[in-house]
């Protein structure tokens, strides 16, 4: 019998993400204060938050797979979430120009069952990204767009910003959200096969 799979995430790209790999997943947002978990690293930071979200869900829950995720950019050590505003998301791209990041994705799947969770695994899938010197005219029009506001980093792959990345080293769909091998690994951990939870 296939298990009930839920996404502790209101980002429409993980959701994309999961269908496109044969997954179909409830949504149930979290509702996690970010502001109130902290960490040395960004890395850690990111499992933290994955995790927190994953287990605010799961507390509701009776008989499902709950997968939590987060993604913070960090660019010379600093954790960067989405921009504040436009302006914010102006000043990011001069910095960011030309130059790279790391893009942090934490991931957390609990297993529940008779209400408790019985297992659970976090992970972290860390990306570098290289990015583009985008023109004024360029960067203009994308901010115009409003894209930048709504991601981590003020930047996608899965999007218009996608022109303005170079490369990137690493899990491209972790870039965009989640990582589908990590996804694939977690779920080997806790006993289950991501084949099963394909629907057909």
């Amino acid at each position: 019998m296939t298990r009930r799979l839920v996404l502790a995430s209101q980002s429409p790209a993980r959701l994309q993400l999961l269908r496109q790999a044969g997954l179909d997943p409830e949504v149930v947002v979290s509702g996690v204060d970010e502001s109130t978990v902290s960490a040395p690293r960004v890395g850690e930071l990111v499992a933290l938050l994955a995790a927190a979200k994953a287990g605010a869900v799961a507390k509701n829950e009776t008989d499902a797979l709950v997968i939590g995720a987060d993604s913070l950019l960090e660019f010379r050590g600093q954790p960067l979430g989405k921009p504040t505003d436009a302006a914010d998301a102006r000043t990011r791209w001069q910095r960011m120009s030309g130059r790279s990041g790391v893009l942090h994705t934490g991931q957390a799947v609990f297993d529940v069952r008779d209400g408790g969770v019985v297992r659970r695994d976090v992970g972290v899938s860390s990306t570098v990204v290289h990015f583009a010197d985008p023109t004024p005219a360029e960067l203009d029009a994308y901010l115009a767009t409003g894209e930048p506001l709504a991601v981590a980093g003020a930047f996608t792959l899965d999007g218009l910003g996608a022109p303005f990345v170079r490369r990137v080293e690493g899990d491209p769909a972790a870039v965009v959200g989640l990582s589908l091998q990590l996804l694939r690994t977690q779920l080997a951990t806790l006993g289950l096969t991501i084949t099963d939870l394909w629907q057909r």
